[in-house]
């Protein structure tokens, strides 16, 4: 049967995209390449690390990155890799299989995006990886797997009706099953409040420690909407079983910070969640933005991942700003089978 690899499971590597919108991301974007250059150096200490850049940029994304990360040239239309790249499986023969799902640039909301369309079948056809295209509309951030047949995601996003607006919850369930091994998944119903761009993405409140043991995050200040948000999708998460018949258990983290980012337009309030983490060869790496929480959060998500080193970056609210964070600009690459 189709599995989905956890992403605490070996990488072959990383691929990231380089940042192309300067006007989405206006007096952000030379601090946007800075810190996508932060993001692939740091990873490219425990594994390799592939850049996608649009022609026009490539030789800036070398120069940025250094030796130490391979670009390549690849017409995109911005950063979002979780999202536009392909997400690997490992088929029914035990072959790892890049799946291209429909996007649609999170409901048309950034135009154009035909290139940010084409990258995964792009990418991957130019890797010698196999490719399945899926005619639905999905993207890479709104899932976490524990790679033994248990997905988790957000009704918010998936049952939004600028996504598959035909398609009822079963029929989304039984494509997750055939195309990613999804024997069950758990529905949780909020993302965060202000994640507009992508509709409650999960992967900024949820990602799976283990088979049984599910990170969330929390908000400890009663004022703000995400407090009720996520304690909600903590009860709902408590307990629930797994694809295995396992109570899944809920570890929190508690505090999600909140930071400011001028575009050149006035200030903006943008949520940084600790949780848009990134899991790879003997590391995690957790984005943050100066808060006084930041060690002790970071310490928790350590002690969920022992034996990986926890790398802690101040690059969250930059990634805010363009509407992610570590997470979503990174995609892993399975290691192939022995």
């Amino acid at each position: 049967m189709t599995r989905l690899p956890a992403e605490w499971e070996q990488h072959e590597g990383t691929a990231m995209c380089w940042p192309v919108r300067a006007d989405m991301w206006g007096e952000l974007y030379a601090d946007a390449q800075a810190a996508h250059a932060e993001v692939a150096n740091s990873i490219a200490r425990f594994e390799p690390v592939t850049m996608l850049a649009a022609p026009r940029t490539a030789e800036r994304a070398a120069a940025m990155c250094g030796p130490g990360v391979e670009v390549i040239e690849v017409a995109i239309d911005d950063s979002w890799f979780r999202d536009t790249g392909p997400i690997y499986v490992l088929d029914d023969a035990g072959e790892r299989v890049a799946t291209d799902w429909r996007f649609n640039s999170w409901g048309k909301k950034f135009l154009p995006y035909a290139d940010d369309a084409a990258a995964a079948e792009r990418f991957a056809t130019s890797a010698g990886h196999p490719v399945r295209s899926i005619d639905m509309v999905f993207e890479g951030g709104s899932i976490t797997g524990d790679g033994d047949g248990t997905l988790v995601t957000t009704t918010q996003c998936l049952m939004h009706p600028n996504r598959n607006p035909s398609m009822t919850q079963v029929e989304i369930e039984a494509i997750l099953r055939t195309e990613l091994g999804a024997e069950r998944t758990l529905w949780l119903p909020h993302g965060l409040a202000l994640d507009d761009d992508t509709d409650g993405h999960v992967d900024n409140i949820a990602a799976f420690a283990a088979p049984g043991r599910l990170v969330l995050q929390g908000c400890d200040d009663q004022d703000e909407p995400d407090w009720l948000r996520l304690d909600v999708d903590r009860r709902v998460a408590q307990g629930a079983l797994d694809a295995r018949g396992r109570a899944i258990d809920v570890v929190t983290v508690p505090v999600l910070p909140f930071s400011e980012i001028d575009r050149g337009d006035g200030p903006e309030r943008v949520v940084v969640p600790y949780l848009n983490y990134y899991l790879g060869n003997g590391f995690v790496l957790v984005p943050t933005c100066g808060h006084a929480a930041d060690a002790d959060m970071v310490a928790l998500i350590a002690e969920q991942y022992p034996g990986r080193e926890a790398v802690a970056l101040d690059v969250g609210a930059i990634l805010a700003g363009g509407g992610g964070g570590i997470h979503c600009i990174t995609q892993q690459l399975p290691a192939p089978p022995a």
